[in-house]
């Protein structure tokens, strides 16, 4: 889990700001959209056949 401290005379913008990147750089975005559903494991197999080809 991301953890940012806030600075001294810091906005709630720029923290919130900081929070965001953080995470992105982390990736945590894109694993919480890569499990947002329920893909069966058939489907799966089938994605990473035609992401081979």
């Amino acid at each position: 889990m991301s953890e940012v401290v806030r600075k001294d005379n810091e906005s709630l913008d720029n923290l919130v700001r900081r929070f965001r990147k953080q995470c992105e750089k982390e990736g945590i975005f894109r694993d919480m959209k890569k499990h947002e559903y329920f893909e069966p494991p058939s489907v799966l197999r089938r994605k990473r056949g035609k992401k081979k080809r």
